[in-house]
């Protein structure tokens, strides 16, 4: 583990909520690790890392004070980090199906090769991000409202997928994942899952992001579908950062 004053190189817009930070690095992060990221005086959230060469990138959507202040970060200015944090995906040669929903793409864009496939989810055309980082033949894209891609959820796109893969990743919101989970959960598949919930230390001491025992910053934040079959707040509720249960 690391702390680190990131000099942001440069920022791309992906959607009008979404950038991506760029900065240099050189500590090893696997696929689906996470760090903690800290902005002075407004607070500190877990990002997964969206590109984990030499020069790192996060993928973050403007969702409230922190990842706001993450966002409006200029070129030049620092980012303050500390980890990596968590386990990670299971990377596999073969053909290999990715999942993604909103901003949870960020974390499975390592994966992406010349043998992965991948299934983008997003209400609308204007919040569909990291398309480009695919062979276009391999991607297809959903949108609620029609406006871009196949009309309807990930399940819409997962009823026309047809192809054999080594492993499925899957991230974002998690009632797109209990969607997912219930899908795959009678076929015989090998997917994993990255899972997302309110986190304070990232290192196994305020418990904030347990789920029925587990702590998605120790155990995870990846698991494997036979594993959610154990947890049984998984799509049901959740801890808020203040510490009271609510429902997904």
């Amino acid at each position: 583990m690391t702390h680190f004053a990131a000099r942001v190189l440069w920022v791309r817009e992906e959607s009008p909520t979404v950038k991506t930070l760029a900065f240099r690095w050189d500590v090893d992060v696997l696929p689906g690790q996470f760090v903690m990221v800290w902005t002075p005086g407004i607070g500190e959230i877990p990002m997964s890392l969206s590109s984990l060469g030499e020069t790192k990138t996060i993928t973050v959507k403007d969702f409230g004070p922190p990842s706001a202040a993450i966002v409006s970060t200029k070129p030049g200015q620092n980012l303050y980090i500390r980890g990596p944090y968590g386990n990670h995906f299971t990377v596999v040669d073969g053909d290999k199906l990715v999942i993604g929903a909103g901003s949870g793409m960020a974390s499975l864009a390592p994966l992406v090769d010349s043998r992965t496939y991948g299934i983008i989810s997003a209400r609308e055309k204007s919040e569909v991000i990291l398309t480009g980082i695919f062979d276009q033949k391999r991607v297809l894209v959903t949108t609620d409202d029609g406006s871009m891609g196949l009309k309807g959820n990930t399940i819409e796109g997962l009823k026309v997928f047809d192809r054999d893969v080594e492993m499925i990743y899957v991230c974002g919101p998690e009632k797109m994942l209990y969607a997912v989970y219930n899908f795959l959960r009678d076929r015989e598949v090998k997917a994993e899952f990255s899972l997302e919930r309110s986190m304070k230390c990232g290192v196994g001491i305020c418990d904030s992001c347990s789920i029925d025992g587990f702590q998605l910053c120790r155990d995870g934040p990846v698991f494997p579908i036979k594993t959610l079959e154990k947890m049984k707040e998984f799509g049901v509720s959740k801890l808020t950062y203040s510490g009271r249960r609510v429902q997904i």
